[in-house]
């Protein structure tokens, strides 16, 4: 991949081969932002899963102490008293069937999550060809299949992100923006590396996090020392 002057310039204040402590791949993950908009600090996790095998699988969620940074909007399939209960909560859109032509023909994807009630999954999963490639299908797992509505819009406005394995096995989230502190993205990232850790798939045989880097929107990514990120766990 061609990268540009600015990329180049950003990429020489990184150490090639050093494999940073996190306080520091913090600090310098900011000193180096140099785009023009508040850009989203990254987090990207190798692990030693195999995704292919079910009791190898990663997923769930987290709510970040000090939230993404971003104004996420949730759409809620909910009928009758619980979609008043989504409405009051602060989705941003709620309906039922009548949603589904206008995602499936119309395209409309104005939201950044789906939240349904059990009783609406087989309603949502028509849009499963839709919602599933953009990862916007509602999970049990990451809470966004509930009877509590409240709960779930409130932690997602709060700042609550999914994780999951990609088909490469890397696990991919953000953990704020460059406009955070240092101190707001470190329990950001220690709460994310909290919640890996927990969800370690006991069927997982050697290393689980095998590298770990930082970067941001636009730039070149800091590797961490997983081995000392896994041990303050």
């Amino acid at each position: 991949m061609k990268r540009g002057k600015r990329y180049k310039e950003v990429a020489r204040q990184i150490e090639r081969g050093t494999q940073y402590e996190v306080d520091d791949a913090i600090a310098l993950v900011k000193k180096i932002a140099s785009a023009k908009f508040d850009e989203t600090v990254e987090l990207h996790v190798r692990t030693g899963c195999d995704g292919r095998h079910a009791d190898q699988q990663v997923r769930g969620a987290v709510v970040l102490p000090n939230g993404t940074g971003k104004t996420v909007r949730v759409l809620v399939f909910a009928k009758n008293a619980k979609a008043d209960e989504a409405a009051a909560a602060g989705a941003d859109f709620v309906g039922a069937e009548e949603l589904i032509p206008k995602i499936q023909n119309e395209g409309w994807l104005d939201f950044d999550v789906v939240v349904a009630t059990p009783d609406m999954m087989g309603v949502v999963g028509r849009l499963g060809r839709v919602l599933g490639p953009k990862g916007l299908m509602p999970n049990p797992k990451a809470g966004t299949v509930t009877m509590d509505v409240t709960k779930a819009i409130k932690d997602i406005k709060a700042g609550k992100i999914e994780y999951r394995l990609d088909k490469t096995n890397l696990i991919h989230v953000p953990i704020g923006k460059v406009s955070f502190t240092e101190a707001q993205l470190k329990e950001n990232f220690d709460a994310i590396i909290g919640a890996l850790s927990k969800a370690r798939p006991a069927a997982l045989k050697g290393t689980y996090m095998k590298s770990i880097t930082l970067s941001t929107t636009m730039g070149p990514g800091i590797r961490l020392n997983p081995v000392r990120v896994a041990m303050n766990a």
